[in-house]
């Protein structure tokens, strides 16, 4: 069995109202590393969660034997999905709590000339999306394809990819992932 560090810390760490700022500054380990973690791309030493929690402060025990209630809401109001992009990319992620779940939803909106990134993306699981309007490059290992309209892509997520939005206009695309790890 796996154990969700990131996703746990994560909720933990909002639980108690803490943002990642501050609970660097409360442990001394710095906001890109705890981002690291929370997004499951680095496994911390036992020290270092350690240190990291008695600046919640919650007990390594404690932290283990967590076990969040499952969201039981099914449904979602346009004005509740949640951002969690930043600069010329939305992402409105439906459900703000992920912890214990398999799958992440996006409703994603690229401006024009916008992408993620010039170091590709590449994480545990599968990914897949549809475009709904505009043009999107996406780029998947050696393979690029501009998708339009009604276009979708799936792929390993462990494979380098990246994501533009190609022309004029802005492109929206709903996609998911899974497990959730964006």
């Amino acid at each position: 069995m796996t154990i969700d560090i990131g996703g746990r810390l994560r909720h933990i760490r909002m639980a108690h109202n803490l943002s990642q700022r501050e609970l660097a500054k409360r442990t001394g380990v710095t906001n890109s590393t705890i981002s690291l973690i929370e997004s499951n791309a680095t496994n911390p030493s036992v020290g270092a969660l350690k240190r990291i929690l008695d600046g919640i402060p919650i007990g390594l025990s404690e932290f283990f034997a967590f076990e969040p209630d499952r969201p039981k809401k099914a449904f979602y109001q346009a004005q509740e999905l949640v951002e969690i992009g930043k600069g010329g990319i939305s992402y409105r992620q439906v459900g703000d709590n992920l912890f214990g779940r398999n799958l992440q939803i996006l409703k994603e909106c690229y401006q024009p000339g916008t992408d993620t990134g010039k170091v590709p993306l590449v994480h545990d699981g599968e990914e897949g999306g549809i475009v709904l309007s505009g043009r999107l490059e996406v780029t998947v290992g050696d393979e690029r394809k501009i998708l339009g309209p009604g276009d979708a892509y799936y792929f390993e997520s462990r494979r380098p990819h990246r994501f533009r939005c190609v022309g004029p206009h802005p492109c929206e695309v709903i996609s998911a992932c899974t497990p959730p790890t964006f």
